[in-house]
C-alpha cells in the first residue's frame, strides 16, 4: 500500500539557511499535518525550494529545528530522512534518462528493507500510462509522463511525507488534472502528509488544506484557502 499508516507531523521552527553569504531562509516556521496538503506559494527566488532542501536534508540549515513524527531530524543526512518516510520529487523531475521506466522506479528500493522492495500494482492504478512503458527509457517519455514517473518513483518508497516541487511546471492541462487527482486521493487516505510547492494559485487553492505564501525568505501569509485575502495572495505572486 502506497503511504503506510503514519500519524506524524512535520514541524519546522525558526529555520534559517544560507548559501555562502546569501540568505535564503529567515526564521521560517511551518507545520505539515498527516492527512493534509500544505501548498507553498511565492515568486521565483523567495526561498520555496530552499525550504524543501532544508526539510529533505539536501542543504544544511544555519539555525532552527526540523522535527518529523516527533523526532529531531535537523542534522540527519538525506538518506536517513528517506528511510524515515520522507520522499522528495524535485523540480525538473531528475529521472534517469538512460534507465527504463522500471529501472527508474526500482531506484526507490535503495531506502527500503529487502522485504519491501517491490513495485505495488497500486502505482499503476495511480499512473496507468506507466504500466505500458516499463521497458521504455525515461528520456523517451514526454514531460508529463516523466513527471508522473518521478512521483511514482517517490511513492515506491512508501512515504509518509511527500514533498513535491512544482509538479505542474511545463505540464499539459490533462496531466495536471491527473496529478491533482492523485494528490487528492493520497490525502484522502489520511496516512500521508503532503507539502507542495506550486506556481498556479488556482491549482493550489483547490487542492490545499493550508496555503503558505513566501516572500524574501520567510512565510508572510498562512491559513486555510477560504480565510486568506485572495488579493493579498495574488499580489505576492505577481512579478
Amino acid at each position: 500500500m502506497v503511504g503506510e499508516a503514519g500519524g506524524g507531523e512535520l514541524t519546522v521552527k525558526g529555520v534559517a539557511l544560507h548559501y555562502g553569504a546569501a540568505i535564503a531562509l529567515r526564521n521560517v516556521s511551518i507545520s505539515v499535518q498527516t492527512g493534509a496538503v500544505t501548498c507553498l506559494l511565492g515568486r521565483n527566488g523567495v526561498g520555496k525550494t530552499s525550504l524543501l532542501r532544508a526539510i529533505t536534508g539536501a542543504h544544511p540549515v544555519t539555525s532552527g529545528s526540523i522535527h518529523w513524527e516527533g523526532a529531531d531530524i535537523t542534522r540527519l543526512p538525506t538518506y536517513a530522512r528517506a528511510q524515515r518516510g520522507i520522499a522528495w520529487v524535485p523540480q525538473g523531475r531528475d529521472i534517469f534518462p538512460l534507465l527504463t521506466v522500471r529501472e527508474n522506479l526500482e531506484t526507490g528500493f535503495a531506502v527500503l528493507p529487502r522485504g519491501k522492495r517491490r513495485i505495488d500494482d497500486e502505482i499503476f492504478e495511480l499512473f496507468p500510462v506507466l504500466r505500458s512503458m516499463l521497458r521504455r527509457r525515461g528520456g523517451d517519455l514526454s514531460g508529463g509522463q516523466q513527471q508522473q514517473l518521478a512521483i511514482a518513483r517517490a511513492l515506491v518508497t512508501h512515504p509518509r511525507l511527500l514533498v513535491l516541487d512544482e509538479p505542474t511546471e511545463g505540464i499539459q492541462p490533462s496531466i495536471i488534472k491527473d496529478i491533482g487527482r492523485v494528490i487528492a486521493l493520497l490525502r484522502s487516505r489520511g496516512t500521508m502528509a503532503i507539502l507542495l510547492v506550486e506556481q498556479y494559485y488556482e491549482f493550489a487553492r483547490e487542492l490545499a488544506d493550508t496555503l503558505a505564501v513566501m516572500d524574501r525568505g520567510d512565510i508572510v501569509l498562512s491559513g486555510a484557502p477560504g480565510t486568506l485575502d485572495e488579493g493579498a495572495v495574488r499580489r505576492r505572486l505577481s512579478v
